[in-house]
């Protein structure tokens, strides 16, 4: 039972991390990991850099600057 529990309470807390648009670094990683383990991992620094111009633009990579 508690193992269920705890499964729930992390899968709920990714989600409301997912709602705010705060990224999961760490299922990242595990998903690098278990699927390209011949490329590199991002530090964090980079990882949330990108998940940020991913989200709110950043003229990057065609796309244009955002305001809001």
């Amino acid at each position: 039972m508690f193992n269920d529990l705890s499964r729930l309470g992390k899968y709920l807390g990714q989600a409301a991390r997912l709602m705010v648009g705060m990224p999961d670094y760490d299922n990242y990683v595990e998903h690098m990991r278990t699927n390209h383990p011949d490329q590199p991992c991002m530090s964090y620094e980079e990882f949330f850099r990108e998940r940020q111009e991913a989200r709110y633009g950043g003229g990057g990579k065609g796309r244009p600057i955002r305001c809001c």
